[in-house]
């Protein structure tokens, strides 16, 4: 014990304020051996429990030394190694130090209440005054940012490669930048230097144990995994789960209103995901309101893929919502339904209308909406960073029994915004040793699905690579081929300005695909925030444009802003297609006097993993 506090105290004696007229305490040396301790022991237990587990995941992951090779040919074509390019970085870090040091000359630290010098940079990584407090950090993290800058600027200037590749440097770039940012490392960090001084080092304990948790469970925490309960606080809109497959269960929702209107609403959410991002709570629920304004609301529940589904195709999914479709229009004995497809649902109810259009049943579907879906892939993102041979080879050595854990989408997703979604939660809950917060979108976003990968791998390549959904008959479902240019449905397109997923740009491509009736919207905010904004929120805004623009630009350029959310916009496009109205009785009640339900919703399909 002695032995560690002395460790401890070498290693945090620049920032302890002790003298030799002050000698440190020995119960601090104590509380700091202790923590020492406990952070060492757990490590030890740690590295016994998971010996044996380590190499078998590396070898699923691939050669270590492929990954350098990569990276290092990555950063080759940067033209860092040029004695122009090198001196100009060095006389623009020489001229950067030189005005940060002397912003501090002859005044020194900061005193309490007093503001600290101006830098020329901002993050709001770095927005707390502690980072401008004290010359060391200000240097630190405004030649971090100096650098991060130019080294994306010369990803940037690549010549003489191809237009993807040059993507392709600069995501990776941005990954590895943002990884090594100063706010990430405990001791270039002075928030983390302080909390750790004050605590003595039970803030590493607390994180270690955060670390070690996510170690564990192979996946990083955002929220506190107890605060919900599926049913209850979260996913809570009473309804039946009224039909189950083994690929699906079909979700009805029990009516608020006294009459609803006699065209029924079909969702399909993506199987990427959990269905209750439209059910997170009763304030922020698509659903509920839905069912508020008089809508007869299905959802399709999705199952999480296991060995059982490893020949499941694209064709599958296609099927399962034409199914869906039948389901609900036999169950209230009604000719047609609206629907709702999200992300890559989204995507799939446009090759479901094409297909329906072929085969001579469109007027199953009164009407279309699309929820940040994208058909044409040719500008689809960062996603298409992580689709080249090499990965997907990656992709099919992790994807045991057939199928891939969700978990190694949810690390996709999250390193596409590494900032908000990593780097953050490292700080915060392994550094800094914070409580995880009751958050139910970062419940979701951390509740995840299995994939079939041969339906992925069949995704990945032919629509986001090879883009062949919008090349006329390229592509065959159950036997037909698919033409988007047959849908003739009335559609309503959204699609969120600030989306990382699905860019607004890719969004658009949809409206030209379509021979009829369409209406485009652009949310303020992205893949998730521009969908789920309520009206009470009083949150964001929205585009249209009443012209006839050809590109998004146009759009743009011509567009009225409307403060707020979109969904009243939504419901009145759809009631223009029929508002009449039916009472809400009988199989409009799910669950009601003649009418078998399996069980209440959510069911069981969301709760499995």
């Amino acid at each position: 014990m002695r032995k560690q506090g002395e460790a401890m105290q070498a290693l945090f004696a620049p920032f302890m304020p002790t003298t030799e007229a002050t000698p440190p305490d020995p119960a601090d040396l104590q509380h700091w051996a202790m923590s020492a301790a406990k952070l060492q022991k757990m490590w030890l237990d740690f590295g016994a429990e998971q010996a044996g587990r380590i190499e078998p995941l590396m070898a699923r992951l691939g050669d270590p030394a492929r990954w350098t090779t990569w990276m290092g040919e990555w950063f080759e074509q940067l033209p860092l190694a040029r004695p122009d390019a090198q001196k100009k970085l060095w006389d623009d870090s020489v001229a950067l130090w030189t005005q940060i040091m002397a912003s501090y000359a002859g005044a020194g630290t900061p005193a309490s209440g007093e503001s600290a010098p101006d830098l020329p940079r901002r993050d709001r990584r770095f927005a707390d005054p502690k980072w401008r407090e004290q010359p060391v950090f200000a240097l630190i993290h405004q030649t971090y940012l100096l650098l991060a800058e130019r080294l994306g600027a010369m990803a940037d200037d690549l010549a003489g490669i191809p237009a993807e590749r040059r993507e392709q440097v600069r995501f990776a770039i941005k990954v590895i930048t943002e990884a090594l940012s100063p706010a990430n490392f405990p001791l270039t960090n002075p928030l983390v230097i302080e909390r750790t001084l004050e605590t003595r080092g039970e803030n590493l304990v607390r994180g270690v144990e955060h670390l070690l948790a996510d170690l564990r469970k192979g996946q990083l925490t955002h929220t506190r995994l107890d605060a919900f309960d599926l049913g209850h606080n979260i996913a809570s809109t009473p309804g039946k789960v009224v039909h189950e497959t083994p690929l699906f269960q079909l979700i009805q929702y029990s009516p608020t209103t006294e009459t609803v209107d006699a065209v029924p609403l079909l969702i399909f959410p993506p199987w990427i995901n959990r269905f209750y991002i439209l059910d997170l709570n009763p304030g922020n629920s698509f659903i509920r309101w839905a069912v508020a304004q008089g809508l007869t609301v299905f959802i399709v529940s999705w199952r999480s893929a296991n060995a059982e589904m490893a020949e499941l195709t694209w064709d599958d999914y296609a099927l399962a919502q034409i199914e869906a479709i039948d389901l609900v229009r036999a169950r209230l004995d009604v000719p047609a339904v609206h629907t709702i497809g999200y992300c890559v649902a989204g995507t799939t109810l446009a090759a479901t209308l094409a297909l329906l259009a072929r085969r001579g049943e469109a007027a199953k579907v009164a009407s279309a909406t699309f929820f940040t879906a994208q058909v044409d892939f040719e500008k689809a993102g960062d996603l298409k960073h992580f689709i080249d041979d090499a990965q997907l080879r990656m992709l099919e050595n992790l994807a045991s029994e057939g199928f891939l854990d969700g978990r190694y989408m949810a690390a996709t997703f999250n390193m596409l915004r590494s900032s908000d979604l990593v780097w953050n939660y490292v700080v915060n809950n392994y550094l800094l040793g914070d409580d995880y917060p009751a958050f139910d979108l970062l419940y979701w976003n951390g509740d995840t699905t299995n994939l079939p990968f041969r339906w992925l791998r069949a995704y990945l390549v032919e629509l986001y690579r090879d883009n062949r959904l919008v090349v006329p008959d390229s592509l065959s479902i159950d036997g037909t081929p698919i033409d988007l240019h047959r849908i003739a449905t009335p559609c309503y397109i959204q699609a969120g300005r600030a989306d990382h997923i699905a860019p607004a740009e890719s969004v658009w491509k949809l409206t030209r695909h379509l021979s009829g009736p369409w209406k485009f919207l652009l949310a303020g905010s992205g893949h998730i925030a521009g969908v789920v904004n309520p009206p009470q929120s009083g949150k964001y805004q929205y585009w249209l444009n009443p012209d006839d623009p050809q590109t998004l630009d146009e759009f743009i350029a011509g567009a009225v802003e409307t403060k707020g959310s979109w969904w009243p916009d939504w419901v009145e496009w759809i009631r223009a297609f029929g508002d009449a109205q039916v009472p809400a009785d009988g199989r409009r009640v799910p669950g009601g006097p003649g009418d078998t339900a399996i069980e209440d919703a959510p069911g069981r399909y969301v709760k499995q993993k």
